[in-house]
């Protein structure tokens, strides 16, 4: 039997574990559990860590069960690799192992007030006041306003840091922490990728940076260890598969990137997931954009490789979109139903959709923007809707692949696609015709998973995955051509502009009637 690599993919609406083929990258068993999301106030979107934990030993036993069925030794798992929703941020006491409270998930908006102030008060009110050594903008979106929050609003949080018992992590390490022992002498670490989504780490020396921990008030000891994302970082102490180990480790986004096989500077993919992120492989160098874009680390494959970066085109809501208008509205019934609906219509009939639930990413950057629906008319029923969210999408995909062409100068000749809603056929049709370029999807989407099995199975002392290009598989792939003239597409897509002109400046946190409200 060849050898196999798992990976754990806890992603913002599910978990999955997944078991690959390392010599042929086949998929050959897997087992999803979804995760609820609370919504506790308004803008607010929190995990509970110990439900996701739950549901990763959940999914890792269910998937060695199903193997056991299929007559195939647990002992063929020669390695686990870990991906996972990045910026998400967690604080547990390191001694109980109990969190210290939920985790606050990435789309967050309640640091939204904390993020104005520290703009106001930047130099120039420069909301790139860090990117120099971030990548990033000063925004609600990355971990460290989150965490900031937690120090200030939980006194939980804050008597653990007070006794140094504090730890602080992303997904990622919370994950490897409880897989590896847990209080117990679990491995506090996160590799350069999660790391690069905080705001504390500076991108060029790939380390905490003590001046940002400052900047943000944070405690460098609560921090864990940055490590490469392809090395054994621990073994696993409990499951079925106590004793392997865990050598491998990248956000969803950087995952995702490397399961395309895009290891060459140029190369891109975009991800359809609850959100939407067009990364783009730039190399060894980091290259700063100017239209909006961020500055990542995608990935460092090993302890004494190099790091590669991207750009970074993210869009808050894709997939949510859809959540919505099932959850919410109660227009559809599953997510599949709304690609009946939209091919019903066939058009939105002028209806546009911008989703800003939680304000726009990139290019904007814009916190208060909130969604709106415009063009409405008598004629317009749930058809048109669900069409309108589904050419919302691939509007907010046009928005960042224009901006990453411009950065670049080279146009994307042909998009690689990925992801869960890239099982929507209609959408992947809709985004071609919105580009003007071909969308072009693999047969096997599970794309993030690959990535990171791929890392761990390559890692030293697993060795068990080669990486060197021509041993890497060529995937078969599907492609959507555009089927409409590139006018058509401009005029839809100038009007979906103006209509994101009329999402923005709608919350501000200028003081309301609820002035007594904690969170201002």
């Amino acid at each position: 039997m060849d050898p196999l690599v798992a990976a754990i993919d806890q992603g913002t609406s599910s978990t999955r574990f997944l078991v690959f083929n390392a010599k042929t990258s086949e998929l050959v068993s897997h087992h999803q559990v979804e995760i609820k999301q609370s919504f506790p106030r308004e803008g607010w979107v929190e995990e509970d860590p110990k439900e996701i934990m739950q549901s990763v030993y959940q999914c890792m036993e269910s998937t060695c069960e199903k193997l056991r069925q299929l007559n195939i030794a647990i002992s063929n798992i020669k390695a686990v690799g870990v991906t996972n929703q990045r910026e998400t941020t967690l604080v547990w006491d390191k001694e109980t192992g109990e969190p210290l409270y939920n985790a606050i998930v990435w789309l967050d908006l309640r640091t939204q007030s904390t993020v104005e102030r520290l703009i106001n008060e930047a130099p120039g009110q420069n909301k790139n006041h860090l990117k120099p050594k971030t990548g990033l903008p000063i925004s609600p979106y990355f971990s460290a306003v989150k965490l900031r929050w937690l120090l200030d609003n939980v006194e939980e949080v804050r008597s653990a840091v007070r006794s140094q018992r504090a730890m602080f992590g992303t997904m990622d390490s919370w994950i490897i922490w409880c897989l590896t022992g847990g209080s117990s002498g679990g491995v506090h670490c996160t590799d350069v990728s999660n790391a690069s989504r905080t705001m504390l780490f500076n991108i060029h020396s790939l380390d905490w940076d003590p001046e940002l921990c400052r900047y943000f008030d944070v405690p460098m000891e609560v921090l864990p260890r940055v490590r490469s994302s392809s090395e054994i970082y621990g073994w696993m102490k409990s499951s079925s598969l106590a004793g392997v180990p865990i050598s491998g480790c990248l956000g969803d986004q950087s995952a995702a990137l490397v399961g395309q096989m895009c290891f060459q500077e140029g190369q891109a993919k975009n991800t359809y997931g609850t959100g939407c992120f067009l990364l783009r492989n730039t190399g060894t160098k980091p290259l700063m954009s100017d239209h909006g874009l961020l500055t990542t680390v995608a990935y460092k494959l090993g302890r004494n490789e190099p790091a590669c970066y991207a750009l970074e085109g993210s869009v808050a809501i894709a997939g949510a979109v859809v959540r919505w208008l099932k959850d919410n509205l109660g227009i559809v019934q599953s997510s599949a139903e709304i690609e009946k609906l939209a091919a019903a219509a066939g058009t939105s009939y002028g209806c546009y959709f911008v989703p800003a639930f939680s304000g726009l990413y990139a290019p904007y950057w814009e916190p208060s923007a909130r969604g709106i629906i415009c063009g409405l008319t008598q004629f317009t029923n749930r058809n048109h809707l669900a069409f309108a969210a589904l050419e919302a999408v691939c509007f907010q995909t046009r928005e960042i692949l224009d901006a990453m062409n411009q950065d670049s100068g080279v146009p994307l000749t042909q998009l690689q696609v990925d992801g869960g809603m890239t099982s929507n056929r209609l959408l992947m049709q809709l985004q071609a015709d919105i580009l003007c370029i071909p969308v072009v999807k693999p047969t096997m989407p599970e794309t993030t998973a690959l990535g990171v099995a791929m890392a761990a199975g390559a890692a030293e002392g697993v060795g068990v995955w080669s990486l060197s290009p021509s041993d890497l598989p060529h995937a078969a792939q599907e492609k959507y051509q555009p089927q409409i003239n590139c006018e058509e597409s401009e005029f839809r897509f100038a009007r979906w502009k103006k209509a994101v002109q009329r999402s923005m400046n709608w919350e501000t946190t200028e003081p309301s009637c609820n002035a007594d409200d904690p969170q201002m």
